[in-house]
This record gives structure tokens, C-alpha cells and sequence, in this order.
């Protein structure tokens, strides 16, 4: 029968490419579908909202009228820039949620 007793290496190794395979078929799809799903993040109160896609890409930024103060520039820059960095904060949350049962494999 040889070393490995017959060919019961070759299919437990089959098996494992499957396995492979599919896991690298499920990675693919997780990827799509992030690359689709969007999260939105407010700041301010509502006065800022801004939506984006799991890989960050910026799909709409809300900005209400009343946050438009000519006198106070910086407080509307303020309230956009922490309105990304929570979108972007629950986008890495999400991709975490999805990817995170790949252990990191091909991220």
C-alpha cells in the first residue's frame, strides 16, 4: 500500500482544495458585496450626513442649510470631516463583520 496508505492522502488533499476554492468563492462574493452595501454616518446633530460604500467610496454628503454659517466656516468643515470618519469607521466595522470569518486571508 505504500507510506501514506493508498490514496487516502490524495482525497482527504482533494478535499482540502475544495474547500479552498470555496472559501475563496465566498471571499469573492463577500467582497461584491460590500463594494454595494453603504453606510451613512450624521454629525452635528443631523446637520451633516454622509453615505458611503464599504470600500470607502463616497456615494452622497447632506449638508442642511442652517449648518451653512458664513461667520463660522470651520464649524461646517468640522462637522464634515467627523461625519466621514464615522462613515468610514462603521464601513471598517462592517468589512471586519464579513471578512473577518476569512482570518484575514487575501484582505
Amino acid at each position: 500500500m505504500g507510506k501514506f496508505g493508498g490514496f487516502g492522502g490524495m482525497g482527504n488533499m482533494q478535499q482540502l482544495m475544495r474547500q479552498a476554492q470555496q472559501m475563496q468563492q465566498d471571499m469573492a462574493k463577500a467582497k461584491e458585496e460590500l463594494a454595494e452595501l453603504q453606510v451613512t454616518a450624521v454629525s452635528g446633530g443631523g446637520m451633516v450626513e454622509v453615505t458611503m460604500t464599504c470600500e470607502k467610496k463616497l456615494v452622497s454628503l447632506k449638508i442642511k442649510p442652517e449648518a451653512v454659517d458664513p461667520d463660522d466656516v470651520e464649524m461646517l468643515e468640522d462637522l464634515i470631516i467627523a461625519a466621514i470618519n464615522e462613515a468610514q469607521k462603521l464601513a471598517d466595522d462592517e468589512t471586519e463583520k464579513r471578512m473577518g470569518a476569512f482570518g484575514g486571508l487575501g484582505l
